[in-house]
């Protein structure tokens, strides 16, 4: 399907039940089981179901260039599994003529019919012209698993089809649908998991979206994020809408600058530029912006010129906060890129320095961000004459959450004998892998105040999983220490457990020491 301005469009159609006939038929059918099936279609009230058409535009790249493969499964395979990938692969039937008896459960015997010929009553062409795949079905079985199958099988206006075409759905999806149908298994991979999360919304298989979105909440990190963000609001899906929007405010500049987000539609453009929680510097922002619109352009098959990028923009390049950016920034950046009008750069510079300021089409509030909280492990602090000496040794310490957070930084005691200042390298790994460091300077003004030192980005902390938090520190050796540490500290509703970690060498552990601060977003 082509649109109004000419851009590809794919067309997804879903069949859909009235909700109170597909809550009634689920809860029947979820009760009586198979030997309520053989009467189903004359006991049961009429079904009404409609079509219903989403466009969405063609993507590019699919969830495997963002999501990690999962590992191989065990070699250690039961017959079942054997048949499983022997059809899956070459769709043969079985050979034994007493297979049943090989299967001591009804479910491994209806595990085998899985993509297998044998007393097929339907086919499935799946997928778009050019990459077709015809998949056997079982019609009992199909609409024993799904709402949508029952309706186009055995409802009032079921139609008889040897042979049904789902131009929409990939084969890869559609089988994993299907696994989950015959064997009451989810299979998920990184490569087809949206697919299989559109097929299971379109043939409300509730169970196995679930586990997809459970899969794409448990890979989401900066890098996918906007993507993920834009097919959530597609699927439907509000709980991964939420889970995306905590990682691209808290990661804003890491999601702005990946690849993925070029890739989103406008909606979802717009949607981020309007973002008051956005923690990132507007030049970012407005960098972002300029590298979507350049892409967009390729989609819409333009010349990525100033004008062209400009007019794909349209009103949202006024979301962009020019105003708020640094005056650096702005001279810099977006008053050179070509982007703005002579006008617009004119009121902007005077924007800055004018005592009565012009009015803008940009909007001039400067974005709210994310209000960074602490969590201190210490109820006290102390110091004594030569306690505490560095001389390039580690301070570290192990803590775990209950939550998801992004760990902006530590909170690092200073001089307890007046002014001085500080060399810091702070560090965060995860079973000995860094993911985040950073080399900076602090003044401490001799209080037993902490202060902030930060990393380049957040990082992502995941719940139930200890993390180690190390630092090394240099400059004058006489400073605070924290004392009656504690193992574990409510944080707002984020809970923080701590343990003494092996990399530290300089004497803090859980009870005293260094490091009385993580600095976090939640």
């Amino acid at each position: 399907m082509v649109d109004e301005k000419g851009k590809n469009m794919k067309c997804l159609t879903f069949f859909l039940m009235l909700p109170e006939t597909v809550k009634n038929r689920s809860k029947k059918s979820s009760k009586k089981g198979n030997s309520s099936s053989s009467s189903s279609s004359s006991k049961l009230p009429p079904v009404c179901y409609e079509i219903i058409t989403l466009k969405t535009k063609k993507k590019k790249k699919m969830a495997a260039d963002i999501f990690p493969r999962k590992k191989p499964a065990n070699t250690n395979t039961t017959a079942v599994q054997q048949y499983h990938q022997q059809n899956l692969n070459n769709n043969n039937t079985i050979p034994a003529p007493n297979w049943q008896g090989l299967y001591p459960t009804i479910r491994e015997r209806n595990a085998v019919m899985f993509n297998n010929d044998l007393m097929a009553d339907v086919h499935f062409v799946v997928g778009p012209p050019g990459g077709t795949q015809r998949l056997p079905g079982h019609k009992y079985v199909l609409a024993v698993g799904s709402s949508v199958f029952h309706a186009m099988f055995y409802g009032e206006l079921a139609e008889d089809k040897d042979e049904i075409r789902i131009p929409d759905v990939e084969p890869a999806a559609f089988l994993a649908m299907l696994k989950y149908i015959y064997c009451d298994e989810i299979d998920l991979a990184a490569d087809t998991v949206l697919a299989t999360l559109y097929a299971a919304k379109k043939y409300i298989v509730p169970h196995l979206a679930r586990a997809c979105v459970n899969f794409l909440e448990t890979s989401l990190s900066a890098k996918n994020a906007c993507v993920l963000l834009s097919q959530s609001c597609l699927f439907e899906e509000p709980d991964l809408t939420q889970r995306c929007w905590e990682v691209i405010d808290a990661q804003a500049e890491l999601a702005l600058k990946s690849e993925g987000f070029c890739d989103i539609d406008f909606q979802t453009l717009e949607s981020i530029l309007r973002r008051e929680t956005l923690n990132a510097k507007e030049i970012v922002v407005f960098e972002a912006a300029l590298n979507w619109a350049e892409v967009e352009c390729q989609r819409q098959e333009l010349t990525a010129t100033i004008d062209n990028k400009r007019k794909v923009l349209g009103k949202a390049l006024y979301l962009i906060r020019i105003p708020t950016m640094a005056l650096d920034d702005f001279a810099n950046g977006a008053a050179q890129s070509g982007i703005l009008t002579l006008n617009e750069t004119n009121d902007i510079f005077l924007w800055y320095t004018a005592a009565k300021k012009p009015e803008l089409q940009f909007v001039s509030k400067p974005r709210k961000g994310l209000v960074p909280q602490r969590c201190h492990r210490f109820q006290s602090c102390a110091y004594r004459s030569n306690q505490w000496r560095y001389r390039g040794r580690c301070d570290s310490i192990q803590f775990a959450v209950d939550k998801r957070v992004f760990i902006a930084g530590f909170g690092l005691y200073g001089s307890s004998c007046g002014s001085a200042e500080y060399s810091a390298k702070i560090e965060l790994k995860r079973q000995g892998v860094i993911l985040g460091q950073n080399l900076s300077k602090y003044f401490s003004d001799g209080s037993s105040n902490t202060f902030p030192v930060w990393f380049e980005y957040p990082v992502q902390i995941e719940p139930d999983t200890f993390y180690t938090a190390s630092v090394i520190l240099d400059g004058n050796e006489l400073s605070y220490f924290g004392q009656e540490g504690m193992t574990e500290v409510q944080c707002g509703k984020v809970t923080v457990q701590f343990q003494c970690s092996s990399d530290s060498t300089n004497g803090t552990g859980v009870q005293g020491g260094q490091i009385p601060e993580l600095i976090f977003y939640a």
